[in-house]
């Protein structure tokens, strides 16, 4: 579904209270502690609720030019967290030399990784890649049980992603007082909002433990966002209007004050900024005077920025929250 037409889905709203009127103020992002490499929308899988839409086809690929530009202002500028998604990132050329190259700035560096690609031989090294360089490692797995996660990701995921995770183990992730992370993600597979982040945690733990003899470290619960795929399923399901009444009336205002959008600056895979990688999607950059390429990158300016809200907002603001690092407010 093209950017346009997405918008012009969102633009009609239950209650006809757009986020905008909702918040009734601007928002401002209060610094760059994270910046967001989407580098690239090739994937060896087509996930059914996939918000960048990415599949085998999708020609899209960071080149090394922005990797560079990216690794010149990580190494100007305070920037805690370098964050990496695609796609399937590994299906970037570029990636295993960045990674060596940015983990000597010895910052938190992670990657959100399917796994199921580093069964194929092509991507194998990059079990090593990640745990020679130390980074953590984030992977979605949307149930504990095969068929539901296959369900959303494809036939075999689930097994193939379970044999991932015993390799990674096996190297360390996961492991007790080891500092080799692996994190995974819960999202709902159908249109409905996630339950507690801390209950679910405590069920991932358990069961995989039991059932599957994997290990991993937190266990992150992301709002479905009606963007990409996830908003064709909810037009296509006739789903659209009940599930954005649902994230309407469950507007939080503590999950406002802690959008991942006020720390995050995102790079899209052709060097455009954007105040989230949702945004990215729905092509809506940085705007209200802020720099929107990489080449004209200015830290003070984005790091104060008037960010840029639709009605996909209500996704990261309805519950308990939702950013890339899980719930925003658990309390």
């Amino acid at each position: 579904m093209e950017s346009s037409t997405q918008r012009n889905y969102l633009a009609h709203v239950p209650g006809d209270v757009t986020f905008g009127e909702k918040i009734q103020q601007p928002m401002y992002a209060e610094s760059i502690k994270i910046l967001q490499l989407n580098v690239g929308r090739r994937c060896n899988l087509t996930c059914k609720h996939c918000h960048v839409e990415a599949g085998p086809h999708r020609p899209e690929s960071m080149d090394r030019p922005v990797f560079e530009k990216c690794l010149q202002i990580l190494s100007q500028y305070p920037i805690d967290t370098i964050d990496i998604t695609g796609g399937a990132p590994e299906m970037n050329p570029h990636l295993p030399w960045f990674i060596e190259a940015v983990a000597k700035l010895k910052r938190r560096l992670l990657v959100r990784s399917n796994l199921f690609i580093m069964l194929e031989e092509d991507y194998r090294h990059f079990l090593d890649v990640y745990a020679d360089h130390q980074v953590e490692v984030v992977t979605s797995l949307p149930d504990y049980q095969p068929e539901r996660t296959d369900r959303q990701r494809g036939k075999g995921v689930f097994e193939g992603v379970i044999r991932v995770i015993k390799e990674l183990n096996r190297r360390g992730y996961g492991q007790p007082e080891s500092n080799l992370v692996l994190d995974l993600v819960y999202n709902p597979v159908g249109a409905y909002l996630p339950g507690s982040q801390e209950a679910l945690a405590y069920e991932y733990k358990k069961r995989l433990a039991d059932q599957q003899g994997v290990v991993f470290n937190q266990l992150f619960c992301l709002t479905n966002c009606p963007v990409g795929r996830y908003l064709e399923f909810l037009v296509r399901t006739e789903n659209y209007e009940e599930y954005m009444t649902e994230l309407i009336n469950a507007f939080n205002w503590s999950a406002v004050d802690n959008l991942m959008c006020k720390t995050t600056l995102s790079v899209a895979w052709d060097g455009k900024l954007y105040d989230c990688d949702f945004n990215q999607m729905l092509a809506l950059p940085v705007n209200h005077g802020a720099p929107a390429h990489i080449d004209i990158f200015n830290f003070d300016q984005l790091k104060s920025r008037q960010i840029v809200i639709d009605n996909h907002c209500y996704a990261c603001t309805a519950g308990a929250g939702s950013s890339c690092q899980g719930a925003l407010d658990e309390g």
